[in-house]
């Protein structure tokens, strides 16, 4: 084999093996090591702020640390998982008035574009589906880090924040005219794939 022919070959080897070392990372949510938060809090009459979370949910993301914009991150919540830390709250939150959890049992974020700006922070935009109703929301996201686990897996973590208007989303209850936003905090660690 010639020379050129040799150092062709060598570069075509070396690109296929580098090919999928800079491919997009995927990332799985911990929801079972519990090391994801999809939390909320919403005032109540303006007097004071009312917090939950939503206990079951799952996702996962994709990282390209070379094209950030091409990163994507997809969540499922149970609806039904409410968790405002009353029981009859939560009863009535999973009922027509709010969530209508029968009916819609299940809520989604599906991301469209992801923009980091250079300072470990970032802008994550996507149709989040609540009910019968779909709304493009913005994240402000924080990159919180990343490394190796002492169980020899990889991790990646970010924490976003939001408010959304309970309108947009069908629900119209009258909790008075300081609580018609929630804000939402999410604090996500994906293990790589």
């Amino acid at each position: 084999m010639s020379r050129t022919r040799l150092t062709a070959f060598m570069l075509g080897m070396l690109l296929m093996i580098s090919g999928p070392l800079m491919a997009a990372e995927q990332y799985k949510f911990d929801t079972k090591g519990q090391h994801a938060f999809i939390e909320f809090r919403i005032q109540h009459l303006g007097y004071s702020w009312l917090y939950g979370r939503f206990n079951d949910f799952d996702g996962s993301f994709t990282y390209d640390k070379a094209n950030p914009g091409k990163s994507k991150v997809n969540v499922t919540i149970d609806m039904s998982s409410i968790d405002s830390n009353h029981a009859e709250r939560d009863k009535h939150l999973r009922e027509e008035d709010f969530f209508h959890v029968s009916k819609y049992p299940e809520a989604r974020f599906v991301s469209t574009s992801f923009e980091e700006h250079g300072d470990g922070t970032a802008t994550l935009k996507g149709d989040l589906t609540i009910k019968d109703a779909t709304r493009n929301v913005s994240i402000d996201v924080e990159h919180i880090g990343h490394g190796e686990d002492p169980w020899g897996g990889y991790r990646r973590g970010f924490q976003g924040t939001t408010t959304i208007k309970l309108k947009d989303f069908n629900i119209d209850y009258d909790l008075g005219p300081a609580s018609t936003y929630a804000e939402l905090e999410l604090s996500i660690e994906g293990i790589r794939q």
